[in-house]
């Protein structure tokens, strides 16, 4: 490039290509903490979501067993989008 060109304007090229890079992988290690963040976030959703909807009806106990049968069955899935955050993050 010529002197007074756009290179002397941003410094050594090389240099500029390195810093862009790093910006790059910064730039996409925040996306994949958003996903993680978003997918950990859904699945509290969804569990409190579900137990929301229950209509629990008896005594402690029987209301204690209704509570535990929709956490048991949203749990996996809730499991499943914890996981692939974490994997997402490493």
């Amino acid at each position: 490039m010529e002197p007074g060109g756009l290179g002397d304007m941003f410094g050594d090229p090389e240099e500029l290509q390195r810093r862009l890079a790093e910006f790059a992988e910064q730039m996409h290690g925040q996306q994949r903490l958003a996903w993680a963040d978003n997918a950990i976030k859904l699945a509290v959703d969804m569990t409190v979501a579900a137990v929301n909807r229950v209509n629990v009806q008896g005594n402690a106990d029987a209301q204690a067993d209704q509570i535990r049968a929709v956490i048991a069955r949203i749990f996996p899935e809730a499991v499943a989008l914890v996981r692939e955050a974490r994997e997402g993050l490493q």
